[in-house]
């Protein structure tokens, strides 16, 4: 079994907990409850004839009162930048974690745009944004809520992962 850390980055309250909630329990909690620090959690996903055992690090948000600790990337074979679709200072604040982890570590970057059970207030099509979309290996519009997308982006890490 290959076993991979993945570490989920972004702003406060951009659902990185719901995302590993969703994936690794299949749930989604309405409360809303900060995460200190940083959270680790398991789940295998099987690949064709692999399984990969994922580490996810969800790693507490930035904020003003919290800035981006580039240990946590030590070891890691990839990492989620998760973004609110409501919020575009979230996005902003994403582009910042993400050049600050590139500093950090040269592996496989994932943009989660989550929160797509709501109305978005910002899309790639905006032209100020365009230029930011190829940053990352994997790109995918998910809900913690609803599921949507959240097992399929997982899939395409590990298999992204399985053939590195």
């Amino acid at each position: 079994m290959i076993q991979k850390k993945i570490c989920l980055l972004g702003a406060s309250s951009v659902g990185k907990t719901s995302l590993v909630k969703q994936f690794v329990e299949g749930i989604f909690n309405e409360k809303y409850l900060t995460t200190i620090g940083v959270k680790i959690d398991k789940k295998i996903v099987s690949i064709e004839n692999k399984q990969v055992q994922f580490l996810l690090w969800d790693i507490e948000g930035n904020d003003r009162y919290n800035v981006f600790q580039e240990r946590y990337l030590r070891g890691a074979a990839a990492y989620i930048i998760v973004v609110d679709q409501t919020r575009i200072s979230s996005f902003m604040e994403g582009i910042d974690i993400h050049t600050l982890a590139r500093k950090a570590s040269n592996c496989p970057a994932i943009l989660a745009i989550n929160k797509n059970d709501l109305q978005a207030n910002w899309h790639w099509e905006d032209k100020e944004l365009k230029d930011y979309k190829d940053l990352f290996e994997l790109q995918f519009s998910t809900s913690a809520k609803t599921g949507e997308n959240v097992e399929d982006m997982f899939t395409a890490l590990a298999r992204l992962l399985a053939e590195s």
